[in-house]
């Protein structure tokens, strides 16, 4: 369970992390495998910002090689073109390493890239760019490429609602994958740091970080519920893995550290397809020239994102009704039968990607970037901006390296695991919905007694995946909260409280509109 806030009170540690998405609970769990004394702490839940609210893709990097505005930026950029084979490269062993390594948080998927008349790559670009990502990533995990006519496309479940099918040059297709519940992925890392004695709290916010006389970085932490409790601990060394708060918490060490964050916001919409479309999907361009995607995930298929510079409150980040309007008229564009409406919107989510700050680059650069903020004046301290899901942890292992080049670990090395976290069997507990069947009310108890939730949101998104469903678990919410009253310690009040909040979060964050019974 969560050490008490107290306890930690005049606590010293080598290395404080700062934000638990699925980056900063990697880099947790390597520096407590390299034997550093680690701390994890979360303003919300872990996995509760832009880790929960991504496009879920564990992608080969096709994305990274699509030059943007101009098919011959590269060419003008070779820098660009040097940054982009390093992206693909990591998200071609990344892919690898997920799917060998941890195959029960991915999903294969095949994917269809069509290639119009009017789009700026040729076939032969296409087939370039699948040949380099062949050559840049490990053999193990194929990427099955080959593409498709015109009549295969006709007679295909999904493709045959494309667009101008007559305009097609052809279609090319290949495997991909999806991480089938991202936040899950954060928690197996979050709780192997605590195996491997970090100590990790959820719910504690950063209310002050300045630099003690010796060097040392002091911290100044709150507890989220309960913010009359308190505690000041002093850290060797700081990551901060805030995402999108990046630059919040480095001004609040040195309110002259540059700007290391350009957010741009994505929403997502969630529909249900006819069954003959399950594992079909497809990656193109909007009319932006921006990536655009129809995912499969659990029976369903969403649609998105959009791309938006972000200048708003970044504690209240949700979908707004004209960008979903926007989002459904770029999928009528690619797919003109579907059954894309606002009515038939099963729910839809909003994030904002963390990524680098660079002024040449309007909307951000996507290279992941590790900055060491010594330049800043605050020596022993770093910063990830734009780290992928999908290459988590190899960020894990990137800033364990820079942090053992300036403080050495007091404690023991330990070995990390990258296995998914199993709850244990019960064959005799009911499931909490048919629709997701691998989570029963059994795990859900479990989940309560040792991973640290603070409320029946934590439990249903980040503990058990119910959220994640047509009915976002919202008809079973109250059920859910009974199922761990004990546990919880809640009484009848607070069972109701729990379950309305529930409703309220899916109904204000989600925009769902589905029926509580």
């Amino acid at each position: 369970m969560r050490t008490q806030l107290s306890e930690l009170n005049g606590a010293t540690f080598d290395v404080a992390v700062i934000g638990a998405g699925v980056n900063g609970a990697s880099a947790a769990q390597h520096l407590a495998a390299a034997g550093f004394r680690t701390l994890l702490v979360e303003q919300n839940d872990f996995a509760s910002g832009s880790s929960s609210r991504s496009s879920r893709l564990l992608h080969c990097g096709l994305r990274y090689l699509a030059p943007g505005a101009s098919p011959w930026e590269f060419a003008f950029h070779p820098s660009r073109l040097m940054t982009a084979l390093g992206m693909a490269r990591q998200a071609m062993q990344a892919r690898s390493q997920m799917v060998r390594e941890t195959p029960e948080r991915v999903r294969p998927m095949t994917f269809s890239y069509p290639i119009y008349r009017e789009t700026p790559y040729s076939p032969w670009q296409i087939d370039l760019a699948f040949w380099i990502l062949r050559s840049l990533g490990p053999k193990d995990v194929p990427l099955d490429y080959k593409r498709l006519s015109r009549a295969d496309a006709k007679a295909r479940p999904l493709l045959q609602w494309l667009r101008d099918i007559d305009q097609l040059k052809g279609i090319a297709q290949f495997r991909e994958y999806r991480f089938d519940w991202p936040e899950r992925i954060a928690m197996d890392a979050v709780l192997d740091a605590a195996r491997l004695g970090a100590v990790v709290r959820n719910h504690t916010a950063l209310k002050g970080l300045e630099r003690g006389a010796n060097g040392d970085w002091c911290l100044t932490l709150a507890d989220g519920l309960d913010n009359s409790n308190e505690a000041n601990v002093t850290a060797r060394a700081v990551v901060n893995t805030a995402g999108i708060w990046i630059d919040r918490v480095n001004h609040m060490a040195e309110p002259k550290t540059g700007r290391r964050i350009t957010g741009t916001k994505g929403i997502h919409c969630m529909f249900q397809l006819p069954p003959d479309c399950a594992d079909e999907g497809i990656a193109t361009m909007n009319r932006d020239n921006e990536p655009f995607y129809c995912v499969p995930w659990r029976g369903l298929h969403y649609v998105g994102p959009t791309e938006t510079l972000y200048d708003g409150d970044i504690d209240d980040i949700r979908p707004e009704e004209e960008e979903i309007d926007w989002l459904l008229a770029e999928a009528k564009n690619l797919l003109p039968g579907a059954p894309f409406s606002r009515a038939n919107m099963l729910f839809a989510w909003a994030g904002v990607r963390p990524l680098t700050y660079d002024p040449a680059q309007p909307k951000g650069a996507r290279s992941r970037e590790l900055h060491d903020l010594s330049g800043d004046g605050l020596d022993n301290m770093f910063a990830l901006t734009a780290g992928p899901i999908m290459t988590h942890r190899s960020a894990g292992k990137l800033l364990t390296a820079n942090v053992a080049n300036r403080v050495r670990p007091s404690g023991t090395p330990g070995v990390l695991s990258h296995a998914a976290g199993k709850f244990p069997e019960n064959t005799n507990s009911p499931v909490i919905d048919d629709a997701w069947p691998e989570a029963t009310f059994a795990d859900l108890r479990h989940a309560a007694e040792h991973e640290m939730p603070a409320n029946l949101i934590d439990l249903l998104f980040r503990r058990s995946g119910n959220g994640w469903t047509a009915s976002m678990a919202a008809p079973m919410a109250e059920r859910a909260a009974r199922e761990v009253a004990q546990v919880m310690g809640w009484d009848e009040a607070r069972i109701q409280a729990e379950t309305t909040a529930y409703r309220a979060h899916v109904a204000r964050q989600h925009l769902w509109h589905g029926k509580d019974d």
